[in-house]
């Protein structure tokens, strides 16, 4: 290693489907990446696990990995930190060598859901997801004598590091578990659970700790959406960032806190600014059962890139409700069901295709109508905003530009920049900004506006939750 080596960072989100890594410098420039697939569990509605010893411990150790020997291999970096970034809320039991014992657990999952007799909404703030409590109760009965009863980002932390270690931001997230800054032990007690088998609890941002044999530091696993937030550069009032990962997230940018029936509404990390919306249902889970139903589309890809992102005729697509799983912003309804309308003997697979992909735009759509926010632009993250075809129906069905991030594994990029900040290398969460950029550009056509707003008045009819 170089003397003068520059310090770089590694972020790691473990996603529904895959684990992604990056390596970043102080700029922000990706310098290693690492992609690890594994599969998500779904067999019915009300199933969504993930086999955790695979996707939460041995993909971000393989992840890690790869990305640490390609820093090392150019000689000109030296590692500083790491961070794990996953999705909230998820959990799993553990072995004494902090292996998983049990599947892991994901948000929606049926065993997250408390039976009447449970009181699990006296302690919930608003946001909060009850699915914690269910998910410890359910693995507090099945793997009793388990080491430990820990979400996905400890699992991931553990195995870098050996430090069960989750930031203040995930807790937040575990509801009547963690109320008050602290572990509910009278609940916990009640499940005969200790506080001891539960994680280690550090302020996001702070280093938890150190990798073995070495001075780089490792921070409590935080937040996939939070990260991606940080690092998309959706600040100004009207902006909209949507995430399309397994789960669309969407959050409107506001210039004062705005309420509003089914919605979410939170602080934005940029000063004076708030935010609106929430996860639906309706991203890649979704989008990808419905394409693998298509076979005669061609996949996402250089094939798919090189035709045009809109093909068929714009009058004859029909709406499709994308509740396979049910849907949560704004119904939290999970026996809400699929459906498509409009079909006719002529309908092909492209036009079931967009149809898919519009159900995106419209579910954003209608969580901007309920909001009542006036956006100006979607700013797209995650896996899906690669595909030029789904950019381009949602732009269509908002009537938005839509601006596709640069980078677009951005909850590893904003989880590299939270260890820049638990290493010392940052002092102020606000500069992640810097490091945002838009890859490209897709706007609404005109053509397809005028259909879209009519599938959208169907989609908005039949689709209430009512």
């Amino acid at each position: 290693m170089s003397p003068s080596a520059r310090a770089v960072t590694v972020g790691v989100d473990v996603g529904t489907t895959s684990v992604k890594a990056l390596a970043v410098d102080e700029d922000g420039t990706v310098i290693a990446r690492s992609r690890v697939a594994h599969s998500v569990v779904a067999p019915e509605p009300d199933i969504l696990r993930h086999d955790a010893k695979r996707a939460w411990r041995a993909g971000p150790r393989k992840a890690f990995e790869q990305v640490t020997e390609q820093v090392a291999a150019d000689g000109d970096h030296r590692l500083a930190g790491v961070a794990v970034a996953s999705m909230v809320p998820s959990l799993t039991a553990v072995s004494r060598q902090g292996v998983p014992v049990l599947p892991g657990l994901l948000y929606g999952d049926r065993e997250g859901r408390l039976s009447a007799a449970v009181d699990g909404d006296a302690l919930l703030l608003p946001g909060t997801m009850p699915d914690a409590e269910g998910f410890l109760r359910w693995a507090s009965a099945t793997a009793p004598t388990a080491r430990g009863y820990w979400p996905c980002q400890a699992v991931a932390t553990y195995a870098l590091s050996g430090l069960p270690a989750i930031d203040t931001g995930v807790t937040a997230a575990l509801g009547t578990l963690h109320p008050q800054g602290r572990w509910n032990t009278e609940l916990l007690d009640s499940m005969g659970v200790s506080s001891s088998q539960m994680p280690t609890v550090v302020p996001m941002g702070q280093a938890a700790g150190t990798l073995p044999g070495s001075d780089a530091v490792i921070t409590g696993g935080t937040i996939d959406a939070l990260c991606d937030q940080i690092v998309a550069g959706a600040t100004e009032p009207g902006d909209v960032l949507v995430i399309f990962g397994a789960t669309l997230i969407v959050w409107a940018v506001c210039e004062e806190w705005v309420v509003a029936p089914g919605l979410i509404s939170y602080p934005h990390t940029t000063p004076d600014r708030f935010l609106i919306g929430g996860p639906s249902n309706a991203g890649a889970l979704f989008v990808d059962w419905a394409r693998r139903l298509l076979r005669d589309v061609p996949r996402p890809g250089p094939q798919r890139e090189r035709l045009s992102p809109r093909l068929g005729e714009p009058g004859r697509v029909p709406v499709w409700l994308p509740y396979v799983r049910g849907e949560r912003t704004p119904f939290e309804d999970h026996t809400l069901r699929s459906n498509l309308y409009g079909l006719d003997i002529g309908t092909g697979a492209e036009a079931l295709e967009r149809a898919a992909y519009e159900a995106s735009g419209f579910v954003i759509r209608r969580m901007l109508d309920r909001s009542g926010v006036k956006a100006a632009r979607i700013v797209a993250s995650g896996g899906g905003s690669r595909v030029t075809a789904w950019m381009a129906a949602v732009a269509d069905a908002t009537n938005l530009p839509v601006d596709a991030v640069a980078v677009p594994e951005g909850a590893a990029l904003g989880a590299a920049y939270f260890a820049r900040l638990a290493a010392g290398l940052e002092t102020s969460l606000s500069d992640s900004v810097r490091w945002s950029g838009v890859g490209r550009r897709i706007e609404p056509d005109p053509a397809w506006v005028g259909a879209a707003e009519e599938r959208y008045r169907k989609f908005s009819e039949l689709g209430t939750g009512a």
